[in-house]
C-alpha cells in the first residue's frame, strides 16, 4: 500500500536505543488501549540498538490489530530519531512517546477528545507512576512532578510558568511540522526548543491532564543527578536561543547555591543554621506530600534525597553552562552517547 492509503489520525513515535525491555512493557500497555486500530500507528525509530530490537520488533504480532512499524538508522539521536519518524509517519498528529514509559487504557481517547474540543495544534500530558514502581521511581516521580521541584511546570493547570510540552509524551499536528519543521540537534533540551518554536509560530498548545503516562525511569541517583544537571546547563541555551523564556523559578536553584555559599563565608556558622532549618522544613513538607501519594515510608524518605538532588543538580547545571558561555564554549554538561554510555563533561 502507499501512504495515503495508511492514512490514519495519530502516529505515536516511539525513539529507542537499546531499551528491547522497555518496549515490550510499553507495546504490552498498548495492546490495551482504546480506540479503533485504523485510526493510529505506532512508529519505532530505532537509532542502532544492539540488544535485538530489529529482531523484536519485525517478528512483533498484535494480538489486538495493533499497527506497528520500524525504521532503523546508526546512532545519531534522539532529536534525529523523531525527526525521521514524522517524515514516515502517515499520521495527521505525531505524538512522541518515550521508551520507558506506559499507557493506561484511556490515553489516547483522552488526547482525541481533547484535541477536538480545543481545537489544538499541539499538547502534551503529565507522566505519574504505577504502584509496582520502586521506591527510588516513585521519589524521582515525586521531585519531578512536585510544585515544590518544578513549579508544576511540567504538567499542572497550577504551574508557574507556561506549559511547554515534552518529548515524553507530546504531540503535534502535520501541520505544526510543515511550518516549525524538525526538531534542532541540541544535545539536551531539544524537546523544550521545538514546544518554543511551537509557540513562537503562533499555533495553539494545550495541556491534557487525562492523557497522562507511567514513567518507568530506569534511574540510578547519580544517572538522574547528572540528567538534571544537563538540563541546568540546557536552560541556558534555550534562554539565549529563545528570549524572554527564562523566568525567576529557572534561576531560584542557581541564586540559592550562590548566595548560600557567599553567606557561608561570610557567616559560616548563621548560614549554616538558617540552612539546616530551611532544609529541616522542606524536607518535612516533602516527605509528607510524598507519603500522602504513595503511602510508603522509603519512597516518601528517598523523595527528599531526590528533590534535593534534582534542586543542587539543576542549579549546578545552570552555573556551569552559564560559565562556559562566558568563556566562549557551548553550555553543555555531561556528554553521552544519548541514550548510550555516559561520559564525563569536558572541562
Amino acid at each position: 500500500m502507499n501512504k495515503v492509503e495508511n492514512r490514519c489520525r495519530w502516529s505515536i513515535i516511539v525513539a529507542v536505543y537499546n531499551r528491547l525491555d522497555e518496549t515490550r512493557e510499553l507495546l504490552a500497555s498498548a495492546e490495551r488501549l482504546e480506540g479503533e486500530r485504523e485510526r493510529f500507528e505506532f512508529v519505532f525509530v530505532d537509532d542502532g540498538s544492539k540488544d535485538g530490537f530489529r529482531d523484536f520488533i519485525e517478528g512483533y504480532r498484535s494480538p489486538s490489530g495493533l499497527r506497528v512499524r520500524a525504521e532503523f538508522q546508526p546512532n545519531q539521536g534522539p532529536g534525529a530519531a523523531r525527526n525521521r519518524g514524522m517524515r514516515v509517519a502517515n499520521g495527521d498528529y505525531f505524538i512522541f512517546v518515550d521508551s520507558d514509559c506506559t499507557f493506561p487504557p484511556r490515553w489516547l481517547a483522552a488526547i482525541e477528545r481533547a484535541v477536538e474540543q480545543q481545537r489544538l495544534d499541539a499538547f502534551g500530558g503529565p507522566d505519574t507512576c504505577l504502584p509496582s514502581f520502586s521506591p527510588l521511581q516513585k521519589a524521582i516521580n515525586y521531585s519531578m512532578t512536585s510544585f515544590i521541584g518544578t513549579g508544576g511546570t511540567r504538567g499542572s493547570a497550577r504551574g508557574l510558568g507556561r506549559y511547554y510540552p515534552r518529548s515524553f509524551n507530546m504531540g503535534v499536528s502535520r501541520q505544526v511540522r510543515d511550518v516549525v519543521g524538525d526538531m534542532n540537534a541540541l544535545r539536551h533540551g531539544q524537546d523544550m526548543d521545538y514546544s518554543m518554536r511551537v509557540r513562537e509560530a503562533g499555533f495553539r498548545v494545550g495541556l491534557i491532564p487525562d492523557a497522562f503516562v507511567y514513567h518507568k525511569r530506569r534511574a540510578t541517583l547519580p544517572r538522574f543527578f547528572r540528567q538534571v544537571f544537563n538540563w541546568g546547563a540546557a536552560r541556558v541555551v534555550l534562554s539565549r536561543a529563545h528570549p524572554g523564556t527564562l523566568k525567576v523559578m529557572h534561576l531560584l536553584p542557581a541564586l540559592l547555591i550562590v548566595s548560600t555559599v557567599i553567606m557561608l563565608a561570610c557567616a559560616p556558622l548563621a548560614t549554616a543554621a538558617v540552612a539546616g532549618s530551611a532544609f529541616l522544613l522542606v524536607s518535612l513538607l516533602a516527605f509528607g506530600q510524598a507519603w500522602g501519594r504513595y503511602r510508603e515510608r522509603r519512597a516518601a524518605l528517598l523523595s527528599i534525597v531526590t528533590l534535593a538532588a534534582q534542586v543542587l543538580a539543576y542549579g549546578l547545571g545552570m552555573i556551569w553552562g552559564a560559565w562556559r558561555v562566558a568563556r566562549g564554549k557551548e553550555a553543555r554538561g555531561f556528554t553521552r552517547n544519548y541514550y548510550g554510555n555516559e561520559q564525563q563533561r569536558d572541562a
